[in-house]
């Protein structure tokens, strides 16, 4: 596989990475320890102390979170996969031929179902975006043996640098993808900045795919995000072991346990890690330490779940009109197509 650079995107490094008909463009930036240290020691300087989600997702993080969506408590991506298995041939029927583009995507495994609604129209071209090359390549190097018309060109970056620097469009229209019920990461108003962004990458007639967990019994929420296995738990405390790793801190994990509440008025799972004991963390990366007490607690995630009236309306005002939305049996989780007016 040979390496060629090309133009910078505003100071990021941007690398090409080509092999067939695969391309990977880097739009990370070069990450800045002592920028990162700072926002992580601001977020453990507040009340609640709170820890951004990036930290979730090294290695192992990446690994058990792949392991959470296999457990019998966690119904989200089963309850997606089924439903985008069911009516992707009606999604690719109502859209036409289009340009996939796929925020967060993984190992791709449920996007197989849009890809094979949309073989019917010839040349696929999919932009799998992800901050993981590895998981990219890997994911395309499947794809390519269940796919002989697919070209793939990978975007590794966030969210918001992917659709700042999308390719230049072709021909065909575009559908931006978002599955999982990521949205529910996003407060209010980071979800409300996301659709302006999404909004205003693309074009007028373009799709917008969105998956989304809907609100239901706290019973079943709760036990999505405290399984019997533990999983859960082991993923939210290997947060602190990344931590330990990147700024050379000495969490120690015995000291916090995990937690997860739905917050009904809020409408969103919370989930924490409770400090045992009164004990001082020190970051030698970042020469600082912080005190935890007993009882009080970091706050590492939140995932709302929308009623789908509230969610249509918030759409619409950002200028993505829905064209049709599907559910399960139970209405537990919702695909909503949208369109760019």
């Amino acid at each position: 596989m040979r390496r060629k650079k090309c133009r910078d995107l505003k100071n990021m490094t941007a690398l090409t990475i080509q092999a067939e008909q695969l391309e990977l463009v880097y739009l990370l930036e070069k990450e800045d320890l002592g920028e990162t240290g700072k926002q992580l020691l601001e977020g453990l300087g507040r009340s609640p102390k709170t820890i951004s989600p990036r930290y979730f997702y090294d290695a192992k993080g990446s690994a058990l979170f792949e392991q959470i969506c296999e457990l019998p408590e966690y119904y989200p991506t089963r309850t997606e996969a089924e439903i985008l298995k069911t009516v992707s041939p009606e999604i690719a029927e109502i859209t036409g031929n289009t340009e996939l583009i796929e925020l967060g995507s993984g190992s791709s495994t449920k996007t197989r179902f849009l890809l094979d609604a949309y073989q019917q129209f010839g040349q696929l071209d999919y932009v799998p975006v992800d901050v993981s090359a590895s998981i990219v390549e890997f994911a395309a190097e499947h794809l390519f043996q269940e796919y002989k018309n697919l070209s793939v060109t990978g975007l590794i970056g966030t969210y918001e640098q992917a659709i700042a620097h999308l390719p230049d469009p072709e021909d065909l229209p575009r559908m931006l993808v978002f599955l999982g019920s990521t949205l529910g990461n996003f407060s209010a108003a980071e979800s409300d900045r996301f659709f302006k962004q999404t909004r205003q990458s693309l074009r007028s007639g373009d799709y917008f795919l969105l998956g989304v967990d809907r609100h239901k019994s706290t019973d079943i929420l709760e036990a999505a995000y405290n399984d019997n296995q533990g999983v859960t738990a082991a993923f939210n405390l290997n947060m602190l072991s990344h931590l330990n790793e990147r700024y050379g801190s000495n969490f120690d994990l015995n000291n916090f346990r995990h937690r997860a509440i739905y917050n009904v008025s809020e409408r969103q799972i919370e989930m924490h890690l409770d400090c045992l004991q009164d004990h001082t963390v020190e970051f030698q990366d970042l020469n600082a330490t912080v005190e935890f007490q007993a009882g009080e607690s970091i706050l590492t995630e939140i995932s709302r779940k929308f009623e789908l009236g509230k969610l249509r309306d918030n759409l619409a005002m950002q200028g993505l009109k829905t064209v049709k939305v599907w559910g399960d049996r139970q209405d537990w989780f919702s695909l909503i197509l949208t369109q760019v007016i």
